[in-house]
C-alpha cells in the first residue's frame, strides 16, 4: 500500500523551520523552503499566497495542535483548574521551537499583520479552555478566552526574555498572572452574591445575556456572533 503524500503545506513548514532562526518568516525563508522540499514552485505559492506569513500561521496552529495533544495525554485529575490551566499554557509554550516563536511574534507585532496575531493568540485561548472542558455561553465564553488570552500574550513575552534555569522565572511569572485572574473570578461571584451590586449590574448582564458564543460554522472573522434582543 502506498502510505499518502505529506500535506504541501507541511512540507514547507518543515523545510522552513531551519532558516527561520536566521531570516524569520520573509521571503528569504520561503524561497529556500521551497528549494529544499523539492516542491513546484506554483504549487508552493498556491497552498502559501502569502508566502512565508502562511507558513508562520501553520506553525502557529502546529504548536496549539501538539499542545492539545499533551493534555489529552496528560493526568489532569489531581490539579486544581488553575493549575490545569497553567499546565495547558506551559505545554504550549513548549510546543515549539523558541527563536522560530520569537520570530513569529516580531512577525505579528507588525501593525498590518497585528490583527491576525491577536486571532491566533483568541484561537489559542479557545483551544485551551476548549479542550479543559469548559461549556460556558454567552458573555462568560467571551471573558475567558479574553483574559486567559491576555495571560498568554503576557507570559509569552516574559518567556522569550527568560533566561532562567528551565524557565523557572516564566513559570512564577504565569502563576502569579493566574492568581491575579483568580482574584477577578472571586470579586465577580461576589458581586453576584451581593444583593445591591448584583442590582447594580443587572442591566449590563441582561445585554450581555444576548451575545451567544459561536457554535457550528459562523462569521470566520468573529470570535462569536450578536443575537439581538427578541
Amino acid at each position: 500500500m502506498t502510505p499518502p503524500k505529506a500535506d504541501p503545506k507541511d512540507q514547507l513548514l518543515d523545510a522552513a523551520l531551519m532558516h527561520v532562526p536566521f531570516d524569520g518568516w520573509s521571503p528569504a525563508t520561503f524561497n529556500a523552503a521551497i528549494k529544499d522540499s523539492g516542491l513546484d514552485p506554483a504549487l508552493a505559492r498556491a497552498v502559501c499566497p502569502r508566502g512565508a506569513v502562511d507558513l508562520a500561521v501553520a506553525y502557529h496552529r502546529r504548536g496549539d495542535a501538539k499542545m492539545v495533544d499533551g493534555l489529552a495525554q496528560a493526568d489532569l485529575s489531581a490539579l486544581r483548574f488553575r493549575d490545569r490551566i497553567a499546565k495547558a499554557v506551559r505545554l504550549r509554550l513548549e510546543a515549539g521551537d523558541r527563536e522560530a516563536i520569537r520570530r513569529g511574534s516580531t512577525l505579528f507585532a507588525l501593525p498590518h499583520h497585528a490583527p491576525e496575531g491577536a486571532g491566533l493568540i483568541w484561537e489559542t485561548s479557545d483551544k485551551i479552555w476548549t479542550a479543559l472542558g469548559d461549556t460556558s455561553e454567552d458573555v462568560n465564553w467571551y471573558s475567558k478566552r479574553a483574559t486567559l488570552s491576555g495571560v498568554y500574550s503576557a507570559t509569552l513575552l516574559y518567556w522569550l526574555g527568560d533566561a532562567s534555569e528551565g524557565h523557572q522565572a516564566t513559570w512564577s511569572f504565569l502563576d502569579r498572572r493566574i492568581d491575579d485572574v483568580m482574584q477577578i473570578e472571586k470579586l465577580k461571584s461576589h458581586v453576584r452574591e451581593s444583593p445591591t451590586l448584583s442590582r447594580l449590574m443587572a442591566g449590563p448582564n441582561w445585554l450581555l445575556s444576548h451575545i451567544k458564543a459561536p457554535r457550528g460554522q459562523g462569521d470566520p472573522d468573529l470570535p462569536g456572533r450578536w443575537t439581538p434582543p427578541s
